[in-house]
């Protein structure tokens, strides 16, 4: 699912709210995020994960094309571990 259909289905749901204002409001949520991993905070939301940054350390990769040596510099990458809630909901047996 993209941005644009998480959006369409609140709308969807709601119909009482304007659809500019489900985009606003997903954008902010979003852009929260982002921020928070910024600053180096973790995000939780209960029941169905929580967002956080890991920090990789600089290393000798190598161009799978050329098979030359090149370094990766150190960077921080999201993390999302699932909460117990989303995992228990995924694996229900369908009816």
């Amino acid at each position: 699912m993209i941005k644009s259909e998480l959006v369409q289905k609140i709308a969807e749901k709601n119909p009482h709210l304007y659809h500019r204002d489900i985009e606003r409001i997903v954008n902010t949520v979003l852009d929260e995020i982002i921020n928070a991993l910024k600053e180096g905070d973790r995000v939780e939301l209960r029941g169905f994960g929580a967002f956080s940054a890991k920090a990789r350390n600089a290393r000798m990769g190598r161009n799978p094309r050329t098979g030359e040596s090149v370094e990766v510099v150190a960077k921080r990458v999201p993390f999302f571990k699932t909460g117990k809630e989303l995992r228990e909901r995924l694996n229900l047996p369908k009816a």
